[in-house]
């Protein structure tokens, strides 16, 4: 009987089979848009004066862009402000009582998230510091200004070459410039640069480094933590943050990293 029983629970294998794993949720696809600053804030060490982003010829412009981000059909759209802010004016340019803003988390931002329906926006900006006088201090007393003249100009160069490309073309190809992956990873060379600044114990190139992946770290914690399976996000910010932000979302499981330009009009 012993062994009659042990062969019918051989034969019955269905009833006692281990529960399916459940499907493991395709990664949300993320798209980062890298961008400039419209309304010319001057917070940066290397400014663009752009023009005026409220004339007619660039607000076409910005349609075509944010239809061509719709393409993408953004469940969440991400931006470089606080979140509380962004609360606020979003719900006043819904409702249509938000003075006119140059800024590009309304210009694109918010164009974006109302043409595709979305009745909220994520605020993701934290502040950090930028502590470049240490550096610059260390520099001139140890005799490597020459390095940071030389880091400074190449980002002078860009900024003028960026200002060439905005004067002769629309804002579509001035972002699908700065959102070219080789020239984000050449953008990155700066920090890379500021490394060389210090000696032993002294060390305020890496200080300033470190300060700068802090506050991208928790940008892009931010962001892991409002992405849900089945999400589509368009995150726009600062092109400066795009290396970063993009290396995080490559890195971490249950995102994908799309290209912006495959969705950016020229």
């Amino acid at each position: 009987m012993r062994f009659g029983l042990a062969a019918a629970l051989v034969a019955l294998p269905i009833a006692f089979a281990a529960p399916a794993r459940a499907a493991t949720p395709e990664p949300a696809p993320v798209l980062i848009v890298g961008t400039f600053h419209m309304a010319n804030p001057g917070q940066d060490l290397h400014n663009l004066a752009a023009d005026d982003v409220l004339a007619a010829r660039r607000q076409a412009e910005l349609a075509a862009v944010s239809a061509g981000l719709q393409r993408f059909r953004p469940t969440r759209v991400a931006v470089e402000w606080p979140a509380a802010l962004v609360t606020e004016r979003y719900a006043a340019y819904r409702a249509g009582t938000l003075p006119p803003s140059r800024n590009e988390v309304v210009q694109l931002g918010f164009r974006l998230a109302q043409a595709s329906g979305l009745e909220a926006v994520d605020g993701i900006d934290v502040d950090g510091e930028f502590p470049y006088d240490a550096v610059d201090a260390y520099a001139k007393q140890h005799g490597q200004s020459q390095v940071l003249a030389a880091a400074g100009a190449d980002v002078q160069g860009f900024v003028d070459d960026m200002a060439r490309r905005l004067a002769a073309g629309s804002v579509g190809s001035v972002l699908r410039f700065l959102n070219d992956p080789s020239r984000i990873s050449a953008d990155n060379a700066f920090y890379r640069t500021m490394l060389r600044i210090g000696s032993g114990d002294q060390q305020p190139g890496a200080e300033l480094v470190a300060a700068w992946y802090r506050r991208n770290l928790q940008i892009c914690a931010r962001l892991v933590q409002l992405a849900r399976p089945g999400d589509h996000v368009v995150v726009l910010y600062g092109s400066g943050h795009a290396f970063l932000l993009r290396q995080c979302v490559a890195e971490t499981p249950g995102l994908r990293l799309v290209e912006a330009n495959d969705f950016l009009p020229p």
